[in-house]
């Protein structure tokens, strides 16, 4: 049995779990079944694999191919995405479309310009607190960019017209939003940080309104870097829009 739709209804709730500690590794999986079953109120009889020789025996018995391995009432649940579903809890889709990157992203950027603003003025909420929200956004974005260019740079290529005809510059544009965006953040030469946000912001706005407004295409945005699962659009496009809006502040303020 690979897995139960419903956990038993009795007094007396005990499972047995068997998993992987060794002296090199522990499972991080083993850790969180353990737990997730105490939480559930279960008593577990935890049985550790404590050798590779004992692991791959334990597999070979049970016909499995991962541990950890749960069993309730003698018949086994499986490993530890199995019993969150036994308990009727979800379990997150690899490919699935999530936003929870940009929210995360988003909120701390505001988080920091607030309490930047705090340190600086005394003041919460003011036109500096929005600046250094954009600003700093700019520079959260880009770090998730950095961390593997490559890896953005063949996402990006998907849509951004000016990269399509000229290759390197999806490997300047983190590199840009990153300087524009330190820049705007110490209010320090405007004469480099507007133009660049101005053309990385303008070209962006545009290629994303194109592919997916125009074109209907459905893509992954690379915003958050290459390895995101967040669809190209409103997102994408408020990044470059609010670049704009920054730079366009900062020229005639």
């Amino acid at each position: 049995m690979n897995e139960a739709s419903n956990p038993p209804e009795t007094g007396e709730k005990r499972a047995t779990v068997y998993r992987m500690v060794m002296d090199k590794h522990i499972c991080p999986f083993g850790l969180k079944t353990v737990h997730l079953l105490k939480s559930e109120g279960y008593e577990v009889e935890d049985h550790h694999l404590t050798t590779r020789e004992e692991t791959d025996t334990f597999k070979a018995e049970h016909d499995v191919k991962t541990t950890p391995q749960t069993f309730i009432g003698g018949e086994r649940i499986g490993g530890h995405e199995a019993l969150r579903r036994y308990f009727g809890k979800p379990v997150k889709d690899p490919d699935a479309t999530s936003y929870k990157p940009v929210i995360a992203i988003f909120a701390m950027a505001a988080l920091m310009a607030v309490a930047t603003s705090w340190l600086s003025s005394g003041v919460l909420l003011s036109v500096l607190t929005v600046e250094l929200f954009i600003a700093l956004s700019m520079c959260v974005l880009a770090i998730q960019k950095l961390q593997d260019v490559d890896s953005f740079a063949t996402m990006f290529l998907g849509y951004d017209l000016l990269a399509r005809r000229w290759v390197p510059y999806a490997y300047i544009y983190p590199f840009a939003e990153g300087l524009a965006g330190v820049l705007m953040v110490a209010h320090a030469l405007h004469w480099l940080s507007i133009p660049i946000a101005l053309f990385i912001g303008g070209i962006g706005a545009i290629s994303v309104f194109y592919a997916v407004y125009v074109q209907k295409r459905e893509l992954k945005c690379a915003c958050v870097g290459g390895g995101s699962n967040v669809p190209l659009g409103f997102v994408s496009l408020t990044e470059n829009v609010m670049m704009v809006a920054m730079a366009l502040w900062m020229l005639f303020t």
